[in-house]
């Protein structure tokens, strides 16, 4: 069955969360973070919550949204395909961040259907802090496939990389981050489903694999100052498992990407992470610093 294609441009009821200490630190452990801004209050400008701490809050307007029976996603078949994020301002302890959902678009692709839902974020004063955009790709049944689902990638990157970083991926390391982000799909933490899925173990959500890339960007390109990451989006293109070790390997893109507006000044990086055969796990990542 199709996704509903009069849902392209509808609105999900605003949801809330709040920031809280033990919730930031517990997301920045869940993918091995122990950067000091989110930790010491001591540090200049206090804590801050990691930058993919937007994740968990607002988590639940994609599960609203995804999950809404008159949309049609069969969540069997659903895929997270990219994710693009926009850190507009940080997250601090004590804020409520509203989060609006929005079918962005639906469109059909070779073997399935797209979908891109996209998520404004406002603190309580009404201060836009996050703009995402989530996309999951809905397979068609095995008959009807044909090519792959995802779009053409552009060519990975050429010639040496400034930065390459490799990551250790715990044995428990799914259990923590689906507590710290809300996200439980039992593919992550039950073998037995993960299996009837028809993957070889559980696997790590791409939102962990996404948010180890943050720490490279940060730790590697902004001098341990996440405020400075202010754009980050992936594709999504092989499952990581844990135990494994992850490989990411950063290249500057040579042009400023933006020279007026609300990006002036960025600088651009293109990324991707490696599993441990050196087959990709992220491609075609694009990080954006500010000075």
């Amino acid at each position: 069955m199709p996704l509903n294609r009069e849902f392209i441009g509808r609105e999900y009821p605003a949801t809330s969360a709040t920031v809280t200490l033990e919730a930031l630190q517990k997301y920045a452990r869940a993918y091995n973070d122990d950067n000091p801004r989110y930790f010491d209050p001591s540090a200049p400008g206090g804590i801050v919550a990691p930058p993919m701490f937007g994740v968990a809050v607002t988590w639940m307007s994609v599960v609203g949204a995804v999950g809404d029976p008159e949309l049609g996603a069969d969540l069997l078949r659903l895929l997270h395909a990219e994710q693009e994020m926009e850190f507009l301002a940080p997250l601090r302890p004590g804020d409520e961040i509203t989060t609006v959902a929005k079918v962005a678009s639906i469109e059909a692709r070779p073997g399935g259907e797209a979908m891109s839902l996209e998520l404004n974020s406002r603190n309580r004063a009404g201060v836009p802090v996050l703009r995402t955009l989530f996309g999951i790709f809905i397979r068609a049944a095995r008959r009807d496939r044909g090519a792959a689902g995802r779009t053409e990638r552009p060519v990975s990157p050429s010639g040496d990389p400034i930065l390459t970083v490799e990551q250790a991926i715990d044995s428990d390391q799914t259990f923590r981050y689906a507590e710290a982000s809300g996200d439980r799909n039992p593919i992550h933490v039950d073998e037995n489903v993960a299996k009837m899925a028809g993957l070889p173990g559980i696997v790590v959500h791409g939102l962990c694999t996404m948010a180890f890339a943050s720490k490279v960007m940060i730790d590697g390109l902004c001098a341990g100052e996440p405020v400075r990451l202010k754009r980050l989006r992936v594709q999504f293109s092989r499952p990581v498992f844990p135990g494994q070790t992850i490989t990411t390997k950063v290249w500057p893109i040579t042009a400023k990407v933006w020279a007026d507006g609300e990006r002036a000044g960025r600088s651009a990086y293109a990324f991707e992470t490696y599993n441990p055969e050196g087959m990709a796990v992220i491609r075609s990542g694009i990080a954006e610093i500010a000075p």
